[in-house]
């Protein structure tokens, strides 16, 4: 399959609501060739990280918009200026591939509107699109919901985390303390050419200068080291479990997580991993596997208890609770499109719910860990605030971290273009609740 006609095929299951590219982009690749398939990653999710800023300048163009049943077509024209404005490609092949693409949809039709569009684009954009940044979303490339309430919530950083989130993450590890130090592993690293150095917040992470195929980095079919991004990585310390604790992980997948725990605290009593989904239990198994760690999974709704939990009580709990994902757009691009308003108060209310079910499983005195990757205080300290507010035997337990904002409850962690995702932080514990 041509690589811009994969491309366009996986934006446009994207723009109809049918997927995200995580489930669009590997049916896709599966059909070009291991030489096209870098390419048509970059198409695909460059174009949907500019998608706000690309669908503006492509309006300017349009004699009208195109229609609903036509989303392929606005999938290519978008791909199309993709390639005339943030690649190297050469023009004349980004327009004319980009053209014969509509004649293999059977949208002959189209190929005369695309040519037009993209050749006016190559002559004008660069002059247009100064003008059209006066509009925050063209100049953000985020959509105008999200562009309001990071700009309301971080008056004084919202340019920086859209700037985070249009930039390409670097590739992060965790280094398996069960097989060697980090320091020795960024000199394994430098063994074979690899450029890295030592995450700053993360005692455990380390950071390439440039990314590679995890199968050529020292080590990895071997456990020696994993893929996960430094914000990621301060939960394990956070939570801080103790040797003999019985733990539970919930939301698991894809295991991250659950995997570093146990490396920080060989000596635990016993971990339970639950996520909603049986399909992604698998990844946490093969996780668990390479690195040659056990733990207890459960495919289950947290909220329905009695199809996952036998009634003893955890010393330790993870929250990764379900979120927007706003903090990890620059690795989710698509979360611009598929992403809206509503579906934040929402978000908040199972937030809650899983707050007030999972409590109910620790054990007094013990620790519940609430994450996400979320920018948005109303999924992260507005829910913490509420849940103490209705939960008395809930007390906040700071902790301090080097990087990231204090809230009024938890911390905060806004992307980092040369750095951490965005990322919350709260951590509670089970106190006897008062005498009424």
């Amino acid at each position: 399959m041509n690589p811009r006609l994969a491309a366009a095929h996986a934006l446009t299951a994207v723009l109809n609501g049918k997927a995200s590219l995580a489930g669009s982009l590997p049916n896709v690749l599966a059909k070009v060739t291991v030489r096209d398939r870098p390419l048509v990653q970059e198409l695909a999710l460059g174009s949907a990280r500019w998608y706000p800023r690309l669908e503006i300048l492509a309006a300017q163009f349009l004699s009208k918009p195109l229609r609903k049943a036509d989303q392929d077509v606005q999938a290519l024209l978008i791909i199309g200026l993709y390639q005339l404005l943030y690649t190297r490609i050469p023009p004349h092949a980004a327009i004319s591939e980009t053209v014969d693409c509509a004649k293999t949809l059977k949208k002959q039709w189209a190929q005369g509107m695309l040519n037009a569009v993209l050749r006016r684009a190559q002559a004008e954009a660069e002059e247009l699109l100064p003008q059209l940044e006066k509009d925050p979303v063209v100049l953000t490339a985020h959509p105008r919901w999200l562009q309001k309430a990071l700009k309301a919530h971080w008056p004084e950083h919202w340019l920086d985390i859209c700037a985070a989130n249009n930039s390409h993450p670097p590739l992060t590890l965790r280094v398996n303390q069960q097989h060697m130090s980090r320091d020795d592993y960024v000199q394994q690293l430098a063994q074979v050419g690899i450029a890295a150095t030592a995450t700053p917040f993360s005692r455990h992470g380390v950071q390439l200068a440039q990314a590679c195929d995890v199968t050529e980095l020292p080590g990895f079919v071997k456990g020696w080291c994993s893929v996960q991004d430094e914000a990621a990585q301060l939960s394990a310390d956070l939570l801080d479990v103790q040797p003999g604790q019985r733990v539970l992980d919930a939301c698991c997948a894809p295991g991250g997580k659950t995997c570093h725990i146990l490396e920080t605290q060989p000596a635990f009593g016993q971990l339970v991993a639950v996520d909603l989904e049986a399909h992604r239990l698998l990844r946490v198994e093969e996780n668990l596997q390479r690195l040659g760690l056990k733990a207890e999974l459960k495919a289950a709704d947290i909220r329905d208890l009695d199809a996952w939990w036998d009634g003893q009580p955890f010393a330790r709990i993870l929250l990764d609770a379900p979120c927007s994902a706003t903090g990890v757009i620059r690795r989710n691009p698509d979360i611009k499109l598929t992403r809206h308003a509503e579906d934040i108060p929402a978000l908040a209310q199972l937030q809650g719910e899983l707050l007030e079910v999972l409590w109910s499983t620790l054990e007094p005195g013990g620790v519940l860990l609430y994450a996400t990757c979320s920018a948005l205080p109303d999924e992260n300290t507005q829910v913490i605030e509420q849940f103490l507010t209705r939960t008395a035997d809930a007390q906040e337990w700071p902790f301090e971290l080097a990087c990231g904002i204090a809230q009024p409850r938890g911390r905060q962690l806004l992307a980092q273009a040369h750095g951490h995702d965005g990322f919350y932080y709260a951590r509670l514990r089970k106190v006897n609740a008062p005498t009424q």
